[in-house]
Order: structure tokens, then C-alpha cells, then sequence
């Protein structure tokens, strides 16, 4: 069995073989049109070189990306113009939950599914939004984010926001909402959606 350092050991060589070979990244892939590259560059000569800078980067570019996500040719950009090794860029982007590889919609549902928000029937209330939007329950049951087709809502799931003794919980656009029924979710949605 191969272990972690020995992979990225092997992933760190195939990335600097294929440089010297010509193309670009770990892959072997070159980086297509990127949209809004002027832009990246100009968060890139902003942040590099200081400490964290990757972090602040890949932030700042998914911000400012009209459906709030990283593009996999933007992450190989973002990889060969700062000379690191795509395993890392990707690393840090599938490590922290606030960054996005797929398109969000312009509204962000998440849904607690901690032990107390699911004595308290948050799955009751992922059915109901599920249903609402028409999306599937067992995607957003197994952990993906799912976007409406009209990019207007994306829905997911949390482990824990930590406020147990108001479940369920509820989150939208950063707004948190406690001890939430099935009707005042509609009310909610219903209003979001005017």
C-alpha cells in the first residue's frame, strides 16, 4: 500500500517531469481560456509571496466568480503561474468547506444534520427543500451541494452549527434560523424567492 508521502512524492515528480517536458501541471494539462484572467492576475500579484497567500487567492478568485466556485482550469492557472504543484492548490481547496467546485446559486440553504437538529427533524426539513426545488434528496443526504438548474439556490448540509438546543437549524445567506417547522421553511423560501 502507498502511503500519503509517497504519493505526493509521486505527484510532485510527474509534476516537475511534465514541466520540463512542456506541459503545464501534475496532470499533464494545460490550462484553457480562463475567464476573467486579467482579474486572477491582479489577486495573484496582490497576494504572492505573502504568508498565506494561496489561501487569500483561491478566496478572493472564487469571489469573484459569478456562481461562487473554483473552475478546474482556473485551480490549474492558479497552480502553474505560482509554480506549486496542482496536489496542493487541490489539497487546500477539498480541505476547507468554504470553497466551491461546482457552480453555487445565488442562495445558499444549508441544513444541520447533527444528532440534535435530526431528533428535531432536520430530515423532515431537508425533504421539504429537497422537494421544493425539485432536487435530489440522496445527493444532498451524501454531502453534495446541489444547485438548482436556474443557479438561484444550492442546498447542503452541515455537520454541526453548534447551536443544539434551538433544533433543527437552518441556515440561508448567512442568516440563521432555530427550532424551524416545515411551514415557517416555506414562509422562508417563499419570501427569499419574491
Amino acid at each position: 500500500m502507498t502511503s500519503l508521502s509517497e504519493l505526493t512524492i509521486t505527484i510532485n515528480s510527474k509534476y516537475k517531469k511534465n514541466k520540463k517536458k512542456g506541459a503545464i501541471g501534475s496532470l499533464g494539462k494545460k490550462a484553457g481560456h480562463i475567464p476573467g484572467r486579467q482579474k486572477i492576475d491582479n489577486i495573484i500579484s496582490m497576494n504572492q509571496g505573502k504568508p498565506g497567500s494561496l489561501l487569500a487567492i483561491l478566496e478572493q478568485v472564487q469571489g469573484q466568480n459569478k456562481h461562487n466556485y473554483l473552475p478546474e482550469e482556473t485551480l490549474y492557472y492558479i497552480s502553474d503561474t505560482l509554480h506549486i504543484p496542482r496536489s496542493q492548490v487541490f489539497s487546500v481547496v477539498t480541505f476547507y468547506s468554504f470553497f466551491n467546485l461546482t457552480p453555487q446559486g445565488k442562495h445558499t440553504v444549508t441544513i444541520c444534520r447533527g444528532t440534535a437538529c435530526h431528533a428535531q427533524g432536520s430530515k423532515k426539513i431537508l425533504s421539504v427543500v429537497s422537494s421544493y426545488f425539485g432536487l435530489s434528496l440522496q445527493e444532498i443526504e451524501e454531502g453534495t451541494p446541489v444547485t438548482t438548474p436556474d443557479y438561484f439556490f444550492t442546498v447542503k448540509t452541515v455537520a454541526c452549527f453548534g447551536q443544539c438546543a434551538v433544533a433543527p437549524v437552518i441556515e440561508i445567506d448567512n442568516n440563521m434560523y432555530n427550532n424551524v417547522t416545515e411551514e415557517q421553511l416555506k414562509i422562508i423560501l417563499e419570501e427569499i424567492k419574491k
